[in-house]
């Protein structure tokens, strides 16, 4: 019983589908994404950080390894960043929604610091237009 325990037990462990539905992620394979997550930032001409906020499952330092040899391979080649012809909507959606009663423009990001414009008082003057 034991043998026949241990046979199935050494060969489901060394099987990939089981590994991957147990949750036990290939460190080759998470490296591999990392690197493809880093250089397809740098070539669509995303810094580090956005590429790092915008993925933030992968592994940092594979997003940083991939991010690098991708910039040194446009670097020695003389490649320009490639522009996304897809709007990219990920970035809209970390911006804060407008709360009721604000007026059209609190979607817009302003830099911290900008105060909104006042609103502009009604006077006797414009009452009677």
């Amino acid at each position: 019983m034991r043998a026949i325990l241990f046979a199935v037990l050494t060969l489901l462990v060394g099987c990939d589908q089981v590994q991957h539905r147990m949750g036990f992620l290939d460190p080759a394979q998470v490296e591999a994404d990392g690197k493809a997550v880093g250089g397809a930032c740098r070539n669509a001409g995303r810094g580090l950080e956005d590429c790092f906020h915008l993925n933030p499952d992968a592994s940092k330092a594979a997003v940083f390894a991939g991010w690098k040899e991708m910039s040194e391979y446009m670097t020695k080649n003389n490649l320009q960043i490639l522009i996304p012809t897809v709007p990219d909507t990920s970035l809209t959606e970390m911006v804060p929604k407008s709360k009721k009663g604000d007026d059209e423009e609190a979607d817009v990001v302003k830099p911290p610091g900008t105060k909104k414009p006042a609103a502009k008082k009604k006077t006797e003057s414009d009452a009677g237009k």
